[in-house]
């Protein structure tokens, strides 16, 4: 995914309000046992809240299990299954970014003029598949993922909680370690397949997708796009291999 201010099926969370005035209130203690309560209490949540960080910061950027070495640039894979399944089969249709796909990739206002008018191959290179193109969250036309995923032993994460390992093997069949696919998806990042119907060059292309439609919110599904097929894929990050 991309670094267009971070680093594209499950859950959608709603935005925070842009009003500062949630509907509580406070009064002034009425006296310092009362405010050093509520000073005490706000310190300790404080706290707590920074634990939980740390800890999910040390597990994502530090801690490294036994077996697996650390990659030298995180790498992306496109995965499809239950969001609560700790395993399952259909590997075989996950794919692999071995590099963030979405400065590599082009903005649907700028499809023509980038893509089209070049082509169908994009400014860093890659070729534009019009009948089987990906987008991301931001509303960028992404370059396609390597497919199938190779069977080995991945270390996976959603840059949240759960840091672990993920086993493919030859059958297409995978497994977590640890946690559930949406434990280790990566949810501000959006990722979706889009597959037109007919042979139309608008119909079906990104000059339909409404550009009113991005950004997409952390764990929402991606928009449909009028007369393709749409896959959702969600996003885990590859942070190490197997020894």
């Amino acid at each position: 995914q991309k670094k267009v201010t971070h680093p594209s099926s499950f859950l959608k969370f709603a935005a925070p309000d842009d009003n500062d005035d949630d509907g509580t209130w406070t009064t002034e203690p009425q006296d310092s046992t009362r405010r050093d309560l509520l000073i005490n209490g706000l310190a300790l949540g404080l706290i707590g809240a920074s634990g939980v960080a740390s800890y999910s910061l040390f597990n994502t950027n530090v801690y490294t299990p036994s077996g697996f070495v650390r990659l030298p640039r995180t790498q992306f894979i496109a995965a499809l299954g239950d969001p609560k399944a700790t395993s399952g089969s259909g590997a075989q249709d996950w794919g692999l970014w071995t590099a963030d796909p979405g400065p590599r990739g082009v903005w649907l206002r700028d499809y023509s003029r980038d893509i089209v008018d070049n082509a169908n191959k994009a400014p860093v290179g890659w070729t534009f598949d019009k009948n089987d193109w990906w987008l991301e969250e931001h509303g960028l036309i992404m370059e396609a993922p390597t497919f199938p995923l190779k069977a080995g032993k991945y270390l996976v994460t959603g840059g949240r909680m759960v840091t672990t390992g993920l086993t493919i093997d030859d059958a297409g069949n995978w497994k977590l370690d640890e946690g559930t696919l949406y434990d280790v998806t990566h949810l501000p990042c959006r990722s979706a397949r889009y597959k037109p119907l007919t042979e139309s060059s608008v119909v079906g292309s990104p000059l339909t997708a409404n550009q009113r439609d991005f950004p997409v919110a952390p764990g929402a599904i991606m928009p449909t796009v009028e007369g393709c097929d749409k896959l959702d894929y969600a996003v885990l990050f590859v942070i190490g291999k197997e020894v």
